[in-house]
Order: C-alpha cells, then structure tokens, then sequence
C-alpha cells in the first residue's frame, strides 16, 4: 500500500466512524431527525471529514496543506463565487417551473400547506407577499454565514478526497467521491432524513445527486483554486435548494420528484455536469499540463 493509498483509507475510517458516531448519539437520545436541535447536535459529525483531512496530512502522509485551496483567491475568482452563490436559486427555479407546469405538484406560496405539515394544527396566518418576495435574499445571506460551517465538509471533500482519488481521471474522481459521500448520509437518510416517503429508494437517489454536486462542486474549487468556492457552494445548495421548493410543495406531492436532491433536480444539475464535462471543466487552468493534472 503506497503512501496515497494508506492516506485515502485512513481519511475514510476516520471520516465514516466519527461522524457516524456523533450522529447516532442524539438519535438514541430520541431527538427526531425534523427536530431544529437534531440540526445542532449533529453539526459535530459534519466536520468529521475535515478533521480526517487534518489528521491524514499532518500525521499519516505528512504533506503540506499547499494544494488544500485554502485561500479564497476572491479577487481573481469572484466570477465562481457568485456561480456557487446564484445556482441553486436558478435550480430551484426550473425545478419549481418544471414540477408546476407538468401538473406534478403545485405551489402554495401562501405556505400554510407546509405549516401545517411541519406544526400540524397551528394556525398561522398567511404570510405576505413582501416576506416571499425578500424571502429569497434572507436564504442568500444565511448561505454566506453557514459557508464557515460546510468548511467541516468540503476540506475533506474536495479539499482532500476528490484531489486524491483518481488523480488522473477528474470525473472518475468525482464520481468515486459523489458515491462515498453520498453513503456517508446512509445514517440518517435511511431514518428519512432528506426523502421521509422514500427513506429506501433515498438511498439510491441520493448518490447519484451527490454525484452530479460533486462534479458541480469539483469543477468550481478547480477552477477558482479555493475549496471556499466549493464550500459556499455547498451552503447555498443546503440553504436555498434544500429550503424554496420544499416550501412551496411541502404537503402537496412527493418530496423524491420536488426536492432540489430528488429526481427533477437531476435535470439541471444534470445539464450542467454534462457542460462540464464536454468542456474538460474539470481540470484546474493552473495545475494542467498537456492533458495531466497535476496533483
């Protein structure tokens, strides 16, 4: 076993066994998985992947944290931070346009369906439509706050796995790394936690969205240099994606078609992994070199 090989088993031992760990304790405690304190007591195993990365470098393969993406690189890189920023707003929408005009499900902008769902019996009245409208900005500035927070995630993610897995084949890298990550959620998915309906069939879809985030996420922390690119990424993915179409469709048809992770996402995420990878995106301008990247 090479010096890579034993770094990349020992990041995944670490990376499963503690964040699996720390996620079962508030589960056998009894705290439901819809629960906002499940949200914080869980936060300590979404770090488990940097904190593996942290161990592997400077313990196991002892190399330096040059090729991390550790600096933002905002000047120069703006144009990827706001991609990473924007997306998921234009995903949500084709989503939302897709679902609605299909006839699948239809929004309820007024909300109540999915108070009723998530606080059955409380009566709240209707929300107006200025607080819609800004809506969408209040999501936009939490992603910016709960950046600092995927850190715990995406230093290990393409900070350090997808860099390492496959060095010379980018999208076999992503792939590979879409499909671990992806099981990583098994703990908590298979309890319901992203498809309550389909906890079973969750476990399928999930991965292959992964997939198509990792390649989404690859591309931009190679192409800026900064896996903080890649990490607002992440958190506008969770906080805009994961919150505009349940909203609106919560209560009103099934999460695995709606839901930014679930089948009718596939279709805009899935375009844009298609653009990626027929344009050789998934290769950094700075560490290419007649058709090698350089890791």
């Amino acid at each position: 076993m090479n010096i890579r090989t034993k770094g990349i088993v020992v990041y995944l031992i670490i990376t499963f066994s503690l964040a699996w760990a720390l996620w079962e304790i508030p589960i056998s405690m009894g705290f439901s998985l819809k629960s906002p304190i499940f949200q914080y007591l869980a936060l300590p195993g979404t770090f488990a992947p940097a904190i593996a990365a942290f161990i592997v470098r400077k313990w196991v393969t002892r190399e330096s944290f040059g090729d991390a993406g550790l600096k933002p690189h905002l000047k120069t890189k703006w144009r990827y931070y706001l991609v990473a920023w924007l997306l998921p707003l234009l995903v949500s929408a084709i989503i939302i346009g897709l679902v609605t005009v299909l006839g699948i499900a239809h929004p309820d902008f007024s909300l109540q369906r999915a108070i009723n769902v998530l606080a059955p019996g409380t009566k709240v009245p209707a929300i107006p439509a200025i607080v819609l409208a800004i809506a969408p900005v209040y999501l936009l500035i939490a992603a910016l706050f709960s950046t600092f927070f995927l850190f715990g995630e995406e230093f290990g993610w393409r900070g350090y796995l997808q860099m390492r897995l496959f060095p010379d084949n980018p999208l076999l890298a992503a792939i590979a790394t879409g499909i671990i990550w992806g099981v990583w959620h098994y703990p908590i998915n298979i309890r319901g936690y992203n498809f309550p309906e389909h906890p079973i069939l969750g476990l399928l879809v999930f991965p292959i969205t992964t997939v198509m985030l990792s390649i989404i996420f690859g591309w931009l922390r190679m192409r800026s240099g900064s896996v903080w690119v890649s990490c607002l990424a992440h958190a506008a993915t969770n906080s805009i994606g994961a919150t505009l179409t349940m909203a609106l469709f919560l209560g009103g048809g099934d999460s695995i078609l709606f839901n930014y992770l679930g089948l009718f996402g596939w279709i805009p995420l899935g375009a844009l992994c298609l653009w990626i990878v027929l344009t050789g995106q998934l290769t950094s301008p700075t560490e290419t070199t007649k058709g090698k990247t350089l890791i």
